[in-house]
């Protein structure tokens, strides 16, 4: 696993403070974490779990849990 305070996280411009879940990538990997607990870890997927997610969610694939 990659050293997690060493990436370069970023946060959604959607957000107004700050809370919201943060995404890094490195080596072929991408991490989420909340961004109110960084300490508590991160998820990882790989690049093509994480394209899937993003080509799902563009669809409107989990627009049913909101």
């Amino acid at each position: 696993m990659d050293d997690l305070n060493a990436l370069d996280w970023r946060v959604s411009s959607f957000t107004d403070n700050g809370t919201c879940v943060e995404v890094a990538g490195a080596a072929g990997t991408v991490y989420v974490r909340n961004s109110n607990a960084r300490d508590a870890g991160a998820v990882a997927f790989t690049r093509a779990e994480w394209s899937a997610f993003l080509k799902g969610a563009a669809a409107g694939e989990f627009d049913q849990f909101g």
